[in-house]
Protein backbone atom coordinates (compact mmCIF):
# COMPACT_ATOMS: atom_id res chain seq x y z
CA UNK A 1 0.00 0.00 0.00
CA UNK A 2 1.16 3.27 -1.04
CA UNK A 3 -0.82 5.47 0.95
CA UNK A 4 -0.93 4.81 4.92
CA UNK A 5 -2.55 7.77 6.24
CA UNK A 6 -4.33 7.28 9.43
CA UNK A 7 -6.93 10.09 10.64
CA UNK A 8 -6.61 9.42 14.42
CA UNK A 9 -3.51 9.06 16.29
CA UNK A 10 -2.25 5.52 16.47
CA UNK A 11 -3.89 3.56 19.45
CA UNK A 12 -6.60 6.20 19.67
CA UNK A 13 -9.47 3.86 18.33
CA UNK A 14 -8.16 0.87 20.50
CA UNK A 15 -8.64 3.27 23.38
CA UNK A 16 -12.11 4.42 22.41
CA UNK A 17 -12.85 0.70 22.22
CA UNK A 18 -11.57 -0.05 25.53
CA UNK A 19 -14.24 2.89 26.66
CA UNK A 20 -16.92 1.07 25.12
CA UNK A 21 -16.43 -1.37 27.20
CA UNK A 22 -17.68 0.41 29.93
CA UNK A 23 -21.30 -0.32 29.06
CA UNK A 24 -21.18 -4.37 28.62
CA UNK A 25 -21.64 -6.18 26.47
CA UNK A 26 -20.87 -4.00 23.27
CA UNK A 27 -22.21 -5.59 19.33
CA UNK A 28 -19.96 -5.48 17.17
CA UNK A 29 -21.19 -5.93 13.47
CA UNK A 30 -19.56 -6.98 9.94
CA UNK A 31 -19.28 -4.71 7.49
CA UNK A 32 -18.92 -6.66 4.07
CA UNK A 33 -18.15 -3.15 2.70
CA UNK A 34 -17.27 0.53 3.45
CA UNK A 35 -21.16 1.44 3.14
CA UNK A 36 -22.24 -0.96 4.94
CA UNK A 37 -19.71 0.27 7.61
CA UNK A 38 -21.57 3.79 7.43
CA UNK A 39 -25.11 2.30 8.27
CA UNK A 40 -23.33 0.19 10.54
CA UNK A 41 -22.45 3.67 12.22
CA UNK A 42 -25.71 5.71 11.48
CA UNK A 43 -27.70 3.13 13.68
CA UNK A 44 -25.64 3.35 16.27
CA UNK A 45 -23.72 0.40 16.77
CA UNK A 46 -20.56 0.96 18.80
CA UNK A 47 -18.31 -0.98 16.22
CA UNK A 48 -17.57 -2.81 13.14
CA UNK A 49 -15.96 -5.53 12.45
CA UNK A 50 -13.73 -6.66 9.24
CA UNK A 51 -14.35 -10.19 8.48
CA UNK A 52 -11.97 -12.55 6.39
CA UNK A 53 -15.07 -15.03 5.45
CA UNK A 54 -16.69 -11.77 4.51
CA UNK A 55 -13.70 -10.42 2.62
CA UNK A 56 -13.13 -13.54 1.36
CA UNK A 57 -16.30 -13.81 -0.14
CA UNK A 58 -17.72 -10.32 -0.71
CA UNK A 59 -14.90 -8.65 -2.57
CA UNK A 60 -12.98 -11.41 -3.80
CA UNK A 61 -15.57 -14.50 -4.99
CA UNK A 62 -13.52 -16.86 -3.21
CA UNK A 63 -14.16 -19.14 0.26
CA UNK A 64 -12.40 -18.47 3.51
CA UNK A 65 -9.61 -20.74 3.45
CA UNK A 66 -6.55 -18.44 3.98
CA UNK A 67 -6.37 -16.78 0.15
CA UNK A 68 -6.58 -13.31 1.23
CA UNK A 69 -3.65 -11.44 0.33
CA UNK A 70 -2.39 -9.21 3.25
CA UNK A 71 -2.49 -6.25 0.73
CA UNK A 72 -6.15 -6.61 0.52
CA UNK A 73 -6.79 -6.99 3.79
CA UNK A 74 -4.57 -3.81 4.36
CA UNK A 75 -6.37 -1.60 1.73
CA UNK A 76 -9.69 -2.45 3.01
CA UNK A 77 -9.07 -1.83 6.69
CA UNK A 78 -7.76 1.42 5.23
CA UNK A 79 -11.09 2.04 3.30
CA UNK A 80 -13.46 1.36 6.38
CA UNK A 81 -11.66 2.94 9.06
CA UNK A 82 -11.58 6.32 6.67
CA UNK A 83 -15.16 6.09 6.35
CA UNK A 84 -16.87 5.98 9.91
CA UNK A 85 -15.80 7.29 13.41
CA UNK A 86 -16.65 4.11 14.73
CA UNK A 87 -13.42 1.65 16.02
CA UNK A 88 -12.79 -1.08 13.07
CA UNK A 89 -11.78 -4.41 14.46
CA UNK A 90 -9.66 -5.92 11.81
CA UNK A 91 -9.48 -10.61 11.54
CA UNK A 92 -5.80 -11.03 10.83
CA UNK A 93 -6.25 -14.96 10.35
CA UNK A 94 -3.29 -16.39 11.11
CA UNK A 95 -1.09 -12.78 11.05
CA UNK A 96 0.68 -13.48 7.81
CA UNK A 97 3.81 -15.31 8.59
CA UNK A 98 6.05 -16.03 11.24
CA UNK A 99 6.69 -13.80 14.45
CA UNK A 100 9.01 -10.93 12.34
CA UNK A 101 6.11 -11.08 9.75
CA UNK A 102 2.98 -10.74 12.25
CA UNK A 103 5.17 -7.86 14.09
CA UNK A 104 5.27 -6.11 10.80
CA UNK A 105 1.47 -6.47 9.67
CA UNK A 106 0.25 -5.80 12.67
CA UNK A 107 2.22 -2.54 13.00
CA UNK A 108 0.71 -1.99 9.06
CA UNK A 109 -2.72 -2.79 10.05
CA UNK A 110 -2.73 -0.59 13.18
CA UNK A 111 -1.20 2.41 11.01
CA UNK A 112 -4.57 2.51 8.30
CA UNK A 113 -6.81 2.39 11.67
CA UNK A 114 -7.22 -0.88 13.17
CA UNK A 115 -8.43 -0.41 16.51
CA UNK A 116 -7.67 -4.05 17.49
CA UNK A 117 -6.45 -7.28 15.37
CA UNK A 118 -7.65 -10.75 16.11
CA UNK A 119 -4.85 -13.52 14.92
CA UNK A 120 -5.83 -17.18 15.67
CA UNK A 121 -3.94 -20.28 16.65
CA UNK A 122 -5.22 -22.30 13.50
CA UNK A 123 -2.07 -23.58 11.13
CA UNK A 124 -0.95 -21.92 7.93
CA UNK A 125 -3.74 -23.56 5.76
CA UNK A 126 -6.88 -22.45 7.79
CA UNK A 127 -10.25 -22.58 6.86
CA UNK A 128 -13.54 -21.42 8.32
CA UNK A 129 -13.52 -21.66 12.06
CA UNK A 130 -17.45 -23.28 11.77
CA UNK A 131 -16.17 -26.01 9.72
CA UNK A 132 -14.90 -29.66 10.25
CA UNK A 133 -11.25 -30.72 9.71
CA UNK A 134 -9.50 -27.69 11.44
CA UNK A 135 -5.64 -28.14 12.12
CA UNK A 136 -4.09 -26.06 14.90
CA UNK A 137 -0.60 -25.06 16.05
CA UNK A 138 0.94 -25.82 19.13
CA UNK A 139 -0.74 -23.28 22.26
CA UNK A 140 3.51 -22.74 23.10
CA UNK A 141 3.55 -21.68 19.02
CA UNK A 142 0.00 -19.64 19.50
CA UNK A 143 1.76 -17.84 22.44
CA UNK A 144 4.66 -16.77 20.70
CA UNK A 145 2.16 -15.25 17.67
CA UNK A 146 0.69 -13.29 20.50
CA UNK A 147 4.26 -11.88 21.84
CA UNK A 148 4.98 -10.90 18.20
CA UNK A 149 1.20 -9.13 17.74
CA UNK A 150 2.32 -7.47 20.99
CA UNK A 151 5.36 -6.13 20.32
CA UNK A 152 4.60 -5.52 16.62
CA UNK A 153 1.60 -2.60 17.66
CA UNK A 154 3.14 0.70 18.56
CA UNK A 155 0.06 1.48 20.93
CA UNK A 156 -0.24 -0.62 23.88
CA UNK A 157 -3.64 0.42 23.43
CA UNK A 158 -4.21 -1.07 20.15
CA UNK A 159 -6.00 -4.31 20.83
CA UNK A 160 -5.04 -7.25 20.04
CA UNK A 161 -7.30 -10.47 20.24
CA UNK A 162 -5.95 -13.96 20.95
CA UNK A 163 -8.52 -16.62 19.15
CA UNK A 164 -8.80 -20.25 19.78
CA UNK A 165 -9.67 -22.73 17.37
CA UNK A 166 -9.28 -25.66 19.37
CA UNK A 167 -12.79 -26.78 20.69
CA UNK A 168 -13.39 -27.47 17.13
CA UNK A 169 -10.04 -30.07 17.07
CA UNK A 170 -9.93 -31.47 20.37
CA UNK A 171 -12.18 -30.59 23.52
CA UNK A 172 -13.89 -28.25 25.60
CA UNK A 173 -11.13 -28.70 28.47
CA UNK A 174 -7.72 -27.94 25.42
CA UNK A 175 -10.06 -24.69 25.32
CA UNK A 176 -9.93 -23.53 28.26
CA UNK A 177 -6.25 -24.25 28.86
CA UNK A 178 -5.87 -21.88 25.97
CA UNK A 179 -8.11 -19.17 26.75
CA UNK A 180 -5.73 -19.31 29.70
CA UNK A 181 -2.60 -19.59 28.37
CA UNK A 182 -3.00 -16.74 25.49
CA UNK A 183 -4.50 -13.99 28.56
CA UNK A 184 -0.96 -14.73 29.70
CA UNK A 185 0.78 -14.24 26.90
CA UNK A 186 -0.54 -10.87 26.32
CA UNK A 187 -4.11 -10.49 24.73
CA UNK A 188 -6.27 -8.41 25.57
CA UNK A 189 -9.54 -9.98 24.61
CA UNK A 190 -10.33 -13.55 24.29
CA UNK A 191 -12.02 -15.29 21.36
CA UNK A 192 -12.91 -18.89 21.98
CA UNK A 193 -14.41 -20.12 18.57
CA UNK A 194 -17.43 -22.04 17.55
CA UNK A 195 -18.28 -23.80 20.97
CA UNK A 196 -21.24 -26.42 20.86
CA UNK A 197 -23.58 -25.16 23.19
CA UNK A 198 -24.89 -22.63 26.07
CA UNK A 199 -23.10 -24.79 28.73
CA UNK A 200 -19.50 -24.04 26.95
CA UNK A 201 -20.46 -20.64 26.40
CA UNK A 202 -21.09 -20.88 30.19
CA UNK A 203 -17.50 -22.47 31.26
CA UNK A 204 -15.71 -20.05 28.68
CA UNK A 205 -17.57 -16.92 30.63
CA UNK A 206 -17.39 -18.14 33.97
CA UNK A 207 -12.98 -18.77 33.24
CA UNK A 208 -13.44 -15.09 31.49
CA UNK A 209 -14.32 -13.63 34.62
CA UNK A 210 -11.94 -15.01 36.84
CA UNK A 211 -9.49 -13.79 34.87
CA UNK A 212 -10.82 -10.58 34.45
CA UNK A 213 -10.31 -10.08 30.61
CA UNK A 214 -12.83 -9.06 27.80
CA UNK A 215 -14.44 -12.08 25.86
CA UNK A 216 -15.70 -11.87 22.08
CA UNK A 217 -18.88 -14.57 21.45
CA UNK A 218 -19.35 -15.24 17.88
CA UNK A 219 -22.79 -15.54 16.74
CA UNK A 220 -22.25 -16.08 13.15
CA UNK A 221 -25.10 -18.07 11.63
CA UNK A 222 -25.51 -22.10 10.23
CA UNK A 223 -22.27 -22.91 12.34
CA UNK A 224 -21.35 -24.57 14.98
CA UNK A 225 -22.86 -22.34 17.86
CA UNK A 226 -25.96 -21.75 19.31
CA UNK A 227 -27.63 -18.45 18.47
CA UNK A 228 -27.84 -16.57 22.30
CA UNK A 229 -29.09 -12.83 22.73
CA UNK A 230 -26.70 -10.33 24.02
CA UNK A 231 -28.49 -10.61 27.74
CA UNK A 232 -27.91 -14.26 27.89
CA UNK A 233 -23.70 -13.81 27.06
CA UNK A 234 -23.87 -10.66 29.41
CA UNK A 235 -25.09 -12.94 31.55
CA UNK A 236 -22.59 -15.48 31.07
CA UNK A 237 -19.59 -13.36 30.86
CA UNK A 238 -19.16 -11.99 27.53
CA UNK A 239 -17.76 -8.06 27.11
CA UNK A 240 -18.58 -8.38 23.35
CA UNK A 241 -20.88 -10.02 20.88
CA UNK A 242 -20.00 -10.22 17.10
CA UNK A 243 -22.35 -11.17 13.87
CA UNK A 244 -19.10 -10.80 11.23
CA UNK A 245 -20.92 -12.56 8.69
CA UNK A 246 -24.78 -11.09 9.22
CA UNK A 247 -25.19 -7.83 6.60
CA UNK A 248 -23.58 -9.69 3.77
CA UNK A 249 -25.95 -12.95 4.19
CA UNK A 250 -28.56 -10.07 4.36
CA UNK A 251 -27.57 -8.71 1.23
CA UNK A 252 -27.09 -11.52 -0.78
CA UNK A 253 -30.42 -13.34 0.22
CA UNK A 254 -32.02 -9.79 -1.41
CA UNK A 255 -29.62 -10.10 -4.09
CA UNK A 256 -31.30 -13.68 -4.67
CA UNK A 257 -34.74 -12.95 -4.28
CA UNK A 258 -34.73 -9.85 -6.43
CA UNK A 259 -33.04 -11.60 -9.29
CA UNK A 260 -35.82 -14.42 -9.19
CA UNK A 261 -38.68 -11.69 -8.91
CA UNK A 262 -37.09 -9.53 -12.11
CA UNK A 263 -36.36 -12.66 -13.77
CA UNK A 264 -40.00 -13.30 -13.49
CA UNK A 265 -41.84 -10.31 -13.86
CA UNK A 266 -39.64 -8.80 -16.48
CA UNK A 267 -39.46 -5.54 -14.22
CA UNK A 268 -38.32 -4.26 -10.99
CA UNK A 269 -41.50 -2.16 -9.83
CA UNK A 270 -43.01 -4.25 -7.58
CA UNK A 271 -39.52 -4.41 -5.25
CA UNK A 272 -39.33 -0.41 -5.25
CA UNK A 273 -40.54 -0.29 -1.77
CA UNK A 274 -37.42 -2.94 -0.53
CA UNK A 275 -34.99 -0.66 -2.44
CA UNK A 276 -33.18 1.78 -0.87
CA UNK A 277 -34.02 5.22 -2.41
CA UNK A 278 -31.76 7.59 -4.52
CA UNK A 279 -32.17 10.38 -1.80
CA UNK A 280 -31.17 7.57 1.15
CA UNK A 281 -27.98 6.79 -0.70
CA UNK A 282 -27.00 9.96 -1.19
CA UNK A 283 -28.02 10.96 2.47
CA UNK A 284 -25.64 7.71 3.62
CA UNK A 285 -23.21 9.21 1.39
CA UNK A 286 -23.03 12.70 2.69
CA UNK A 287 -23.27 13.99 -0.73
CA UNK A 288 -25.80 16.84 -1.88
CA UNK A 289 -25.88 16.47 -5.84
CA UNK A 290 -26.90 20.28 -5.98
CA UNK A 291 -23.85 21.22 -3.99
CA UNK A 292 -21.14 18.77 -4.31
CA UNK A 293 -17.88 21.07 -4.00
CA UNK A 294 -19.99 21.04 -0.38
CA UNK A 295 -19.83 17.13 -0.25
CA UNK A 296 -16.97 15.42 1.96
CA UNK A 297 -15.25 12.35 0.91
CA UNK A 298 -14.58 10.30 3.47
CA UNK A 299 -10.28 10.66 4.30
CA UNK A 300 -10.82 14.62 2.49
CA UNK A 301 -10.69 17.73 3.93
CA UNK A 302 -11.54 21.17 2.14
Amino acid sequence: MTEKTTLRPTGQSGKNLRTLLEDRPITIMGAPFPLAAREIERQGFPAVYLSGAALSAGLLGIPDIGLIPFEILEQQTFQLAKTVTIPVIVDADTGYGDGDMIKKNISRLEAVGAAAIQIEDQAANRRCGHLNDKQVIPQSEMTERIHAACEGRQSADTIVIARTDVRGVTSMKDCLSRMEAYHGAGADWIFPEALHSKEEFSEAGQLLKSLKIPGLANMTEFGQSPLLSRDELKNLGFAAVLYPVTLLRLAMKAIEVGLDVLADEKCQESLLELMQTRDELYDLLDYDPSRPSNSRLPGMTH
